[in-house]
């Protein structure tokens, strides 16, 4: 008995001790960014947008190449946070790159895109798609940068580098991070998301700027607290623009149920509606308009691999614009999950043109090519 005590005194010590040492190195180490701060632009292009073009904007979160439609995840009530193996994730970037080349849309938004990061078995997915789609400007931002995240136990996700990335075929003047409100409390938030908007500002040919504002809200938020300061965030964000009369787009994954009748749908999916799930605000940035695709659902839940029968699937990514921009169409890609646990979005969009042409070239900042 006592050797069982002395061993089981022993086993709590060295948890202990363990544990400590865990968060004071990742407190140490923890990822601290800036409210605002600029982005790298690299691959810069000398084409400048004209206002009355026809442009057409994806947004797709990328799952990390790793949540395609045979796995779950253990926030969303599964027990994996990894990729089935290296090869897979491989496949699964593979075909998400050949999509986005298929698409040949002027701009993209990219969602959980990860650089060196265990759960993607440390492949550099942004270096890899931006060697894809050589023709574009692309800037990154990261969201999710840990040292090492311990859970799950029996195969925690481990270190993470991951964030937003944006690409575009036009001149970018300037990108910025913007740091969304985040978790404060200590030591959750060491392990935690630090959730961000980046915004590229493109010049128009009218003397305007199209500001692209790439976003991923909060999902795993109880209480909604987060949720609600980011979104009143993107409200000040949004007006603030609108006022100096550019033309904006918030695109990305809003982690918020899009939809015409969002109270009729969580009444008819009750018993399966997940807890993540919540509604927007009834009167959010009312002046602007929403472009999503109900018929073909954007998300699908992730509590066990994917089933076309039984999975709950809705739609929360998409885009809002400015009413100075004319939403064409907008169309999700049906990809039956198969890379990804996201189908992508796309917009097609031309800008009000009711500006005298200025100027018809940019200045890029110092230290920016042309490709």
């Amino acid at each position: 008995m006592k050797f069982l005590f002395r061993a089981a005194v022993a086993l709590l010590i060295i948890t202990l001790i363990l544990t400590g040492g865990l968060i004071l190195y990742l407190t140490i180490t923890e990822f601290r960014p800036e409210e605002a701060m600029p982005v790298q632009i690299l691959h810069q292009q000398n084409r400048l947008l004209g206002a009355a073009d026809e442009l057409t904007i994806t947004t797709f979160n990328m799952g990390y190449a790793a949540l395609d439609r045979d796995v779950d995840f253990f926030m969303d009530g599964g027990i994996m946070s990894r990729g089935l193996s290296k090869e897979r994730v491989e496949q699964n970037l593979a075909k998400a790159i050949e999509f986005l080349q298929s698409l040949e849309s002027d701009f993209y938004l990219l969602q959980e895109v990860d650089e060196d990061s265990t759960r993607s078995f440390r492949i550099n997915q942004r270096e890899r798609i931006a060697r894809a789609l050589p023709g574009y400007v692309t800037s990154y931002a990261l969201n999710y940068q840990v040292g090492w995240v311990p859970v799950p136990v029996f195969q925690p996700m481990g270190r993470v580098v991951s964030g937003l990335q944006t690409l575009s075929r036009y001149a970018v003047h300037e990108a910025t991070r913007f740091s969304l409100p985040s978790t404060s409390s200590w030591p959750v938030r060491v392990a935690h998301l630090k959730r961000c908007l980046l915004e590229s500002r493109v010049p128009v040919d009218n003397g305007k700027e199209l500001v692209i504002a790439h976003v991923h809200l909060e999902a795993f938020d109880e209480g909604g607290h987060l949720r609600s300061a980011q979104l009143a965030f993107l409200e000040e964000y949004a007006r603030r623009e609108a006022a100096k009369g550019n033309y904006l787009i918030i695109g990305g994954d809003w982690n918020h149920l899009l939809a015409t009748n969002p109270r009729e749908m969580q009444a008819r999916f009750s018993a399966s509606w997940p807890s993540w799930l919540q509604l927007l605000p009834d009167d959010l940035l009312s002046e602007f308009v929403w472009a999503y695709d109900e018929q073909v659902h954007s998300v699908r839940t992730l509590e066990a691999p994917y089933d076309p029968l039984r999975t709950f699937t809705c739609t929360i990514d998409g885009f809002l614009v400015s009413p100075n921009v004319e939403i064409i169409e907008v169309r999700g890609h049906d990809l039956g999950f198969e890379f990804s646990d996201h189908n992508p979005v796309t917009l097609r969009f031309r800008l009000a043109n009711d500006a005298p042409l200025v100027h018809d070239e940019i200045e890029l900042e110092e230290g920016q090519e042309p490709a």
